[in-house]
């Protein structure tokens, strides 16, 4: 990388509160058997799949490694460096405290929320691999157990023109019907070719019924064959994202997603509660501490966090306790490989409203053979009852496919 990242200090965190380590906290009573284990070391390698996936491995005295993944994005594998004296010599098992340690020995580098959350999400769930491999459990049960065999996913299409309503029929069908997914989600945030102004959010009537037609002849495609959402990618003004929710509500949405943009929670409200139509949104906001706001204010009906982005495995599973209080379910956002993927499940099985995972790489022909073993089938994905998340890199595939520079981490 050019820069040891992990030698940096913040002077704040050396004299302050901010340590739970297990030396601080007197957490260093031996551990019988294989649990007396230490962290040695934590590499990164990047993946050049549909997004730059950061793959993230977590090595141990024991010779056990986790395997976890964080969202894509510039700099997570240097805040991941920076982090690995804060791990290095403790025992991958105290997952809830080694996530509260980070937390907090990184909160004057914005752990509150963006990409710091999204480095520390993915040494989270490689630490759920590595738990699991030790204690010789499924990483779903440490989430409390099972509540269904496999889970539902729904997948992100798309056409060369995507902005012709016939051609996002077409491709429904071909999805539905050749490759087996009973639900679906289409972009909405298309040029209609009506548009006089980008950056103003507002649709006119020309727009709003281009977009109202892709989803009339989807849904009247697929019919009850399949679910549809619609994704907005957080593109419009309220006023113009109310009329576009009002356009569609005689037809059958699953969920219209990210209307508006993610900073104002009560224009999110507004928009939510002035519609029929199912809004889903959280794939924008951080912990559970900014979920709990959508989900208390009624301002989703379904809740949509990204597990490697949004604080890992454990994070999710209290946002989906908090949905779950309020009767919402929970739709997973995923754009990731097979790793996070999987990660993504093992939480989706372990929360009773559970509704989906995204899966954003049907037209990557190469997305499941990053692992060695089968992932999604006819639209599910069978919870592994191997040790871990319960995918093995395959890592000829993973030297294959890396970002242009990257350096390969260690084997197993």
């Amino acid at each position: 990388m050019g820069r040891d990242y992990s030698t940096l200090h913040d002077p704040n965190a050396e004299y302050t509160m901010r340590n739970l380590s297990a030396e601080t906290m007197g957490a260093t009573a031996n551990r019988s058997g294989a649990r007396d284990v230490e962290i040695t070391d934590v590499q990164t390698t990047m993946v050049d799949g549909n997004f730059p996936w950061t793959l993230v491995r977590v090595y141990t005295d024991a010779g056990i490694v986790g395997t976890g993944e964080a969202y894509w994005g510039a700099g997570v594998p240097e805040l991941i460096e920076r982090m690995k004296p804060f791990v290095v010599g403790e025992n991958p098992l105290d997952i809830d405290r080694l996530f509260e340690h980070l937390i907090q020995k990184m909160s004057g580098e914005g752990s509150v929320e963006g990409v710091t959350v999204t480095a520390i999400s993915g040494i989270e769930i490689a630490l759920h691999d590595l738990a699991g491999k030790i204690l010789d459990i499924p990483a779903y049960q440490l989430l409390g157990g099972k509540y269904r065999d496999e889970i539902r996913v729904y997948c992100d299409c798309h056409t060369a023109d995507e902005a012709d309503p016939e051609a996002c029929a077409d491709e429904a069908e071909r999805v539905v019907s050749e490759l087996g997914y009973d639900a679906l989600k289409f972009d909405l945030d298309v040029p209609s070719g009506l548009e006089k102004d980008r950056a103003n959010r507002h649709l006119r009537p020309g727009e709003i019924r281009h977009k109202a037609e892709i989803v009339e002849r989807v849904t009247e495609r697929v019919k009850d064959r399949a679910d549809v959402a619609f994704d907005c990618h957080w593109t419009f003004s309220a006023g113009s994202a109310k009329r576009l929710a009002k356009s569609i509500e005689d037809y059958d949405v699953w969920w219209l997603e990210d209307p508006v943009p993610p900073e104002n929670l009560e224009v999110q409200e507004e928009v939510t509660k002035s519609t029929s139509t199912p809004i889903t949104v959280g794939e924008n906001r951080y912990r559970v501490t900014e979920e709990r706001r959508l989900i208390e204010n009624l301002a989703v009906d379904i809740i949509a966090p990204d597990l490697p982005k949004v604080g890992g495995m454990r994070e999710t599973r209290k946002i989906a306790d908090v949905a779950n209080q309020y009767y919402v379910p929970v739709a997973m956002h995923n754009v990731s490989s097979p790793v996070a993927t999987m990660a993504s499940a093992h939480v989706g099985t372990a929360i009773p409203n559970s509704l989906a995972v995204e899966y954003h790489s049907y037209q990557l022909g190469w997305w499941e053979d990053l692992v060695q073993e089968d992932v999604i089938e006819d639209g599910y994905i069978e919870i592994p009852e191997k040790p871990g998340l319960g995918v093995t890199l395959d890592m000829d595939v993973v030297a294959e496919k890396m970002v242009e520079g990257e350096t390969l981490f260690d084997e197993a």
